[in-house]
């Protein structure tokens, strides 16, 4: 069910809520979280779509905020969802004028009670999203700094102003690559003394592992450009000769371990929803990703 709100306020959009549940049979008990969705109109559409598809793994309350132009009169409208192909529920808000400095007034109203809340910025971060109004109000703050115009650039700023339970998605795609680097140093026999990261420029993902893998080996990685923008190959040296993994196509890799025969193994890119779904698995702080960032910027220093 689907109702739209003009010119109206928290306390009607709750009451429109409670309606649609009613209609819909769909109790509150149900959901587990309350994801907050800050976005603009150009994007609100696809974003809102990723979230419903997470809400399948994680029954959410999906509260898309979309702030407009600053100036006049303050206004909210509001579009509320409940079942339409989705075990959760969603809030479109569109907020207007002086109200924009005060949206998060607007927002926690309509949180779920005793639920954890996470803010996933689709595109733009704030500079600090820790302390962000409505970031205060998340135990868990989702950035992508590869939806930004300069994702390395954006990647370190967001990492400057850096609490428990920031998170930026780049940080999640690495998940298959650590993974398959940790089962080849498992299998080597030989300490790791260097290595070799082949990535695009400009790639943040891979700037994340070159700090990782220096932060948790302590050795020197050196980088080169590859001629796509995802990583195209890591090698690990090591006494007993090179661990390398090295990207064949988009949904397989080479995998070669000293010792052992080499082959090819899977690697094939995850949809934003299953890296969302990833992120919400977990929502206390991620102490490895806090000392990758912390490595990182020292690095630049």
């Amino acid at each position: 069910m689907e109702i739209a709100l003009e010119k109206t306020n928290s306390s009607r959009i709750a009451k429109a809520l409670v309606k649609a549940r009613s209609a819909a049979g769909s109790p509150a008990m149900d959901m587990v979280l309350t994801l907050l969705v800050v976005t603009d109109d150009e994007n609100v559409g696809d974003a809102l779509r990723t979230a419903t598809t997470l809400s399948r793994e994680h029954p959410s309350r999906v509260i898309g905020v979309i702030l407009g132009d600053g100036r006049g009169a303050a206004e909210l409208n509001a579009k509320v969802r409940v079942g339409e192909n989705s075990s959760g529920e969603s809030i479109l808000l569109r907020i207007s004028g002086e109200l924009t400095k005060h949206a998060e007034s607007v927002v926690l109203p309509l949180l779920l009670p005793d639920s954890p809340v996470v803010v996933w910025w689709p595109g733009k971060p704030p500079a600090v999203p820790s302390g962000d109004a409505i970031g205060q109000l998340a135990r868990r703050r989702l950035t992508d700094a590869e939806a930004t115009g300069s994702p390395v650039r954006s990647l370190k700023a967001v990492a400057r102003s850096y609490e428990p339970g920031d998170t930026d998605l780049s940080w999640t795609r690495l998940t298959p690559w650590r993974a398959l680097l940790a089962a080849a140093l498992d299998q080597s026999p030989g300490k790791v003394t260097g290595g070799t990261v082949v990535a695009g420029p400009g790639n943040p993902a891979a700037t994340l592992l070159v700090a990782w893998l220096e932060s948790r080996l302590h050795i020197t990685m050196t980088t080169r450009p590859s001629k796509t923008e995802q990583i195209a190959s890591v090698v690990l040296n090591t006494a007993a000769g090179d661990v390398l993994i090295e990207r064949i196509d988009a949904t397989s890799c080479h995998f070669s371990v000293p010792g052992s025969s080499p082959r090819e193994v899977p690697l094939g890119a995850r949809s934003l929803a299953e890296l969302l779904a990833e992120d919400l698995r977990r929502l206390d702080a991620d102490d490895i990703y806090a000392d990758t960032i912390d490595h990182m910027l020292k690095a630049d220093a």
